[in-house]
């Protein structure tokens, strides 16, 4: 029972860390990633990490325009957050 048990525990385990799943949209329909990025440091944003995830996000790590740290899942297509983190 207690090979089951880890077993279940190891498969479950990146499930839980997984990031949001943002769109199934085909990447044709995205936002261009500079002019995406461009756009969040015209509105005071400061990105030291971007990347695309697993869950089809845009993902940035950086700080907001208060100085705050911050995580960030966007949608890519329509550009809205999907899930923040604030890091004071």
């Amino acid at each position: 029972m207690r090979i089951f048990a880890a077993v279940a525990f190891t498969l479950a385990a990146p499930l839980a860390l997984a990031g949001p799943q943002c769109t199934d949209a085909d990447q044709s329909e995205w936002q261009d990633k500079e002019a995406f990025q461009d756009n969040l440091k015209d509105e005071g944003y400061k990105i030291n990490v971007f990347k695309v995830t697993d869950g089809n996000c845009y993902e940035i790590y950086g700080w907001n325009k208060e100085g705050q740290k911050v995580e960030i899942y966007y949608d890519p297509v329509s550009g809205n957050a999907v899930k923040t983190e604030i890091d004071d």
